[in-house]
């Protein structure tokens, strides 16, 4: 009977200890040996945490400082890790009353991810909402969560179930299509009240969306991606978290967020970090504000929060193999907290590339946050922007008349003659639409000419293009309802689809000329120097035609658009500079040899490629 009693305590124990360790979560789970960064944080979270002294059964790391926070259920332990190596070993807390131990493991790094090649001018970004794109696995689309949702495809603005196997399984369709690099609206678990279709309200850093499929599976996407010659570019968000996240509900420390007490809204207004007149209320209100009452605005300017967000990047480009980042709502983070973040991510990886959201509708503005910029004392570091004004204005500059003196192709030349404000124009990434904006085409057309000539400029000038999913398809609409409606599902991705726009035989004849049009100049793009990197030289209209050159050395491609819906007639010798005595040329389009004499006729909104 003693005997059986002894066994049956420590039975207790055990199962005491084994709940007490199921309990705790450690951010990150584990790490890599063989790291530029000799500091790690563990972010350790649990019921009364901070009440047990932690202790490292390794010989090669050392504890430097443990901090306890506000709530006793957070415990934060900075590691030194100058002398790491791949092993396993043990986190043993001691109690008051118990202790118990949770095993933790530093991986062997991966040598390639010091030398990743990251997204450039000679690439072509696709957009993807995941939610949106494809539902490869319909199992996942209605799974238990900690708060409720619904799915629901008839409501734009409902979960729709796209997953990240349905854009794995669709890697074929976008190399046919031409792109070099996807990226992904956000990932992570957006655990939330109705669902968080979009992602942009992470309530687990470190955790896929389950209803998007697993870390494995994110992980896998990448390198299928990668054997098809294509990168991923990673969105993230610094500026807030999810409303449901759980330090929400259990705050680690009274500064974790800003404004936490009393709500107060961000006043959007970007200008003024550069304004000369703006006063310190207003700079702490657009940082310090919150962007939405869903989106709590986390305090970079506390160290440990800081610390936290730049390890997580790190730890999902070293565990992932992710190529790049687009960070968004850029300006609304602290302003030294993302220097220091950039700084950090290139000193793992030298030839990292991260662009921006930085949504200024002025050249200027947004020149002031990349790197090495003139007119900012105070470098960002940031290696790339993008081209908000460019997007505004492309959404009527290739649709209207252009005439003599103004309106259509007028406005587009204007805009690239104050590229000379970006110390490097080969990383602003230039788009026509995206998740937050209307799409190019407000409805669905008769007509491509305005579509194929804004497309073919963007994908002809300096800079890093970015297509927005389903452009190929001639996907249209506007945010006058809700933001839904320009974030559709791809006809074809969902299993009872009665249409399938993957496929030609499932899209029309106008899709399809869209289709081939588009995926023809990406496939001339791809390896295609002279467009990635050369210089531009464009010449004043004529008669409603805009005319610009692209070069390296004697080599280099003429570009002639006629603005107009109506035939006219232009004189060539003012581009002799650029035509330099050759008078057979090539259409790239249309494969036809073009003969340049004194004077040339364009057809209406004709477009000639000319190599």
């Amino acid at each position: 009977m003693i005997k059986k009693i002894k066994y049956l305590w420590i039975y207790f124990i055990i199962s005491v200890s084994l709940l007490h360790a199921q309990e705790i979560k450690i951010d990150p789970a584990f790490w890599w040996s063989g790291m530029m960064e000799t500091e790690l944080q563990l972010m350790v979270h649990g019921d009364d945490i901070a009440t047990y002294k932690p202790e490292i059964s390794s010989e090669n790391i050392k504890i430097k400082e443990v901090v306890r926070l506000d709530s006793p259920n957070y415990q934060l332990i900075y590691l030194d890790i100058s002398n790491s190596k791949p092993e396993q070993f043990n986190i043993v807390f001691r109690g008051p009353e118990n202790s118990y131990t949770v095993k933790y493991e530093f991986k062997e790094r991966n040598p390639e991810r010091y030398d990743i090649e990251s997204f450039n001018s000679s690439d072509v970004l696709y957009l993807i909402m995941p939610d949106r794109f494809a539902n490869g696995d319909p199992s996942n689309d209605q799974i238990e969560m900690r708060m409720p949702y619904k799915v629901d495809r008839n409501d734009p603005n409902s979960r729709h179930g796209g997953d990240l196997k349905g854009i794995s399984d669709h890697l074929d369709y976008l190399n046919e299509l031409g792109v070099t690099a996807i990226w992904l609206n956000p990932v992570l678990e957006n655990d939330m009240k109705g669902g968080s279709y979009h992602g942009y309200a992470t309530t687990d850093y470190y955790k896929v969306d389950p209803r998007f499929g697993t870390n494995e599976e994110y992980k896998n996407l990448i390198e299928k991606a990668h054997s098809k010659d294509m990168k991923v570019v990673m969105d993230m968000i610094f500026n807030h978290c999810g409303s449901d996240h759980p330090w929400v509900y259990d705050v680690p420390s009274y500064d974790w967020f800003n404004n936490f007490e009393e709500y107060v809204q961000t006043s959007h207004m970007k200008e003024m970090y550069f304004d000369p007149y703006a006063s310190e209320y207003d700079k702490n209100k657009m940082v310090d504000g919150w962007f939405v009452p869903t989106m709590p605005d986390l305090n970079q300017k506390n160290r440990h929060v800081a610390k936290y967000l730049i390890q997580n990047s790190i730890w999902w480009i070293e565990y992932a193999g992710v190529d790049g980042i687009r960070q968004d709502t850029y300006p609304y983070a602290d302003y030294d907290m993302m220097v220091d973040w950039v700084d950090a991510v290139e000193k793992e990886y030298p030839s990292y590339n991260i662009v921006g959201e930085a949504w200024l509708n002025n050249i200027i503005g947004t020149s002031f946050w990349q790197r090495n910029s003139p007119i900012n004392p105070k470098n960002t570091k940031l290696k790339s922007v993008m081209d908000f004004k460019f997007m505004g204005l492309s959404h009527t500059a290739f649709f209207e008349e252009t005439g003599e003196w103004g309106g259509g192709l007028h406005g587009i030349y204007d805009h690239m003659t104050y590229d000379f404000m970006y110390p490097d124009i080969y990383n602003v990434l230039r788009f026509l639409d995206n998740h937050d904006t209307d799409r190019l085409l407000k409805e669905y057309p008769t007509d491509l000419s305005g579509w194929k000539q804004a497309v073919t400029f963007l994908l002809t000038i300096p800079g890093t293009p970015q297509i927005y999913y389903g452009t190929e398809l001639l996907m249209h609409g506007n945010k006058s309802k809700s933001d839904g409606y320009i974030r559709l599902d791809v006809p074809g991705g969902w299993p009872d689809d009665k249409v399938n726009h993957f496929t030609r035989e499932g899209r029309d004849d106008i899709q399809n000329e869209a289709f081939d049009f588009l995926s023809k100049l990406l496939h001339w793009r791809r390896n295609n120097d002279l467009i990635a990197n050369g210089s531009m030289k464009h010449y004043v209209l004529q008669n409603g035609v805009y005319v610009y050159e692209r070069y390296i050395g004697n080599r280099n491609v003429l570009i002639f658009m006629n603005g107009g819906k109506n035939e006219v007639e232009i004189n060539l010798d003012r581009y002799a500079e650029s035509i330099k005595g050759r008078n057979e040329w090539t259409d790239f389009l249309s494969g036809d040899i073009i003969s340049l004499g004194e004077k040339m006729k364009l057809s209406p909104k004709e477009i000639l490629i000319l190599e």
